[in-house]
């Protein structure tokens, strides 16, 4: 069936135990093996799933990173993407919801793709939602035309955890108001586009030292408290009209009360709270429920889907038990309560398969370019700071990244100066595990410059990087978020004073 029919005309084409069936949403890995990719063409045709979510690999999944499997890079994914989309489609009784994570663009699963800043690098452009509506845009007409649906995101978690091994760069700050307004304007942009969305990780995942893949993080804070933070931009967002709330792994007892339940499986979360008191009438999706937080909990096979379900969740991601997760619904659901879902979830379906893909008029080199000129973020220190060292002599220091840099090209003279330094730093992670990737041979070298000469710094990459290092005696200190070649181009005019920087930093350090 090429066309998805109407809710009223689906309703009594259904069977029961059909319905129950669309809200699974299995996984499904791009480069996988064809026996893998059987199973799974298999699962939708006798458990007939309602949708699928695409990942990389087994390999690079969240929760197999322990595992430390190599991940293979494959150039054509796009290609074996679009490939397995058609074969499932195919597959399918219905048409299948087709979803994937997609924050900063189809690159964060698959290679050859075009790659967007990341969320925290967007929460330094100052008063220009536009800017980020467009970005939004973008990444929803690549979803489109890959053939894909559903975008599971923005993540609108406050980023008030400067050791959060999960969120981070992946939160638009740490302001509750700027994250919820650049939330919008992505989600304006995405609505554009035809892609549908789903704001994570409620009830909010950013202050926390724990990764949900790995084990259940708690936040320990009053209703009162959560509302004025964590919560605010769920509830802005949801009077403004999302698609659908994905629910997160983590433990509130405010508002859960209990100290272990996880906020996926927690009626007084998924149902008192998103359904009845913040009146969402969309579909809410669980996190991954593969995830070891949740997933190492239950022997029995398809107890955890029934009692995601239950708690009012009508997605189930990553469900890895789905035969025994529609046996235990039809068991143990009333009839009215799969009824509900089963209407939330077609009239979602009907809205993702209405637009087509789109072309728009931005130009992708032209938005980076714009995109890396509105984020730098001068942190400390005057332009007339670094203008005086650039029309002197100076030695060039690089740390984190061996090989030759456009910044370092660019700005590196054969002097030796040792009075004067700048220092470009280039993280290896985004994420704060193992000082992101820096030596601490290389974090003793910067800090040991910034105390003996006149230094200023240039980051590229996560602000918080910063921390490691006696930031607020370096002369000037410039962000630059991302190493993208364009990114490290307008650093380099920074430098030398062709452009100022726009951006502001959206963490506190």
């Amino acid at each position: 069936m090429s066309k998805i029919p109407p809710y009223n005309q689906a309703k009594g084409m259904l069977t029961l135990k059909e319905k129950v069936g669309q809200f699974f949403m299995p996984a499904a890995f791009i480069n996988d093996s064809e026996d893998e990719i059987q199973k799974i063409e298999n699962l939708i045709k006798n458990c007939g799933i309602g949708s699928v979510c695409f990942f990389h690999s087994r390999a690079s999944a969240a929760t197999n990173y322990e595992g430390k499997k190599e991940v293979i890079y494959n150039a054509k994914s796009l290609d074996k993407l679009r490939e397995l989309i058609a074969r499932y489609q195919a597959a399918s009784k219905y048409p299948l919801l087709i979803a994937i994570d997609a924050e900063w663009g189809l690159a964060m699963r698959v290679e050859q793709t075009p790659q967007y800043p990341y969320a925290l690098t967007l929460g330094a452009i100052k008063d220009n939602p536009e800017l980020i509506e467009a970005v939004g845009e973008h990444i929803g007409v690549d979803c489109k035309k890959a053939g894909i649906h559903w975008n599971l995101c923005p993540s609108v978690d406050i980023n008030n955890n400067p050791d959060n091994p999960v969120i981070g760069y992946r939160s638009f700050g740490d302001e509750p108001e700027e994250v919820y307004q650049r939330a919008k304007a992505f989600i304006n942009g995405m609505n554009k586009s035809g892609v549908l969305n789903s704001i994570k990780h409620f009830p909010g995942h950013g202050d926390t030292s724990v990764d949900s893949h790995l084990g259940l993080p708690r936040i320990d804070k009053s209703k009162e408290e959560l509302l004025k933070n964590e919560l605010f931009p769920f509830k802005q967002l949801i009077q403004h009209k999302v698609d659908s709330v994905m629910v997160g792994h983590l433990a509130v007892p405010a508002i859960s009360h209990s100290q272990t339940k996880s906020s996926t499986i927690s009626i007084p979360i998924v149902n008192d709270l998103i359904r009845k008191e913040f009146k969402h009438s969309g579909v809410i999706i669980t996190d991954a429920l593969n995830m070891h937080s949740v997933s190492k909990l239950y022997d029995t096979y398809g107890q955890l889907e029934w009692e995601a379900f239950e708690a009012g969740n009508d997605v189930l991601c990553f469900a890895e038990h789905t035969a025994e997760g529609i046996d235990l619904i039809l068991k143990n659901a009333t009839k009215k309560e799969i009824e509900n879902s089963f209407e939330r979830v077609w009239s979602l379906k009907e809205k993702g398969f209405k637009n087509s893909a789109k072309n728009i008029a931005y130009d992708y080199q032209d938005l980076m370019n714009t995109l890396a000129a509105k984020t730098l973020t001068m942190v400390k220190g005057k332009p007339e700071d670094i203008e005086k060292l650039h029309q002197s002599e100076f030695q060039f220091i690089q740390v984190g990244k061996k090989e030759r840099t456009i910044f370092g090209e660019s700005i590196k003279r054969d002097q030796k100066n040792k009075k004067n330094t700048i220092v470009a730093i280039f993280p290896p992670e985004m994420k704060p595990t193992n000082h992101f990737g820096l030596f601490g041979d290389d974090i003793k070298k910067v800090n040991d410059l910034i105390a003996s000469t006149n230094c200023i710094v240039y980051l590229f990459g996560n602000p918080y990087t910063l921390r490691l290092f006696n930031w607020e005696k370096a002369t000037a200190i410039v962000v630059v978020y991302q190493d993208f070649d364009m990114f490290q181009e307008n650093a380099v005019a920074h430098f030398y004073g062709r452009i100022r920087a726009e951006g502001h930093l959206p963490v506190t350090l």
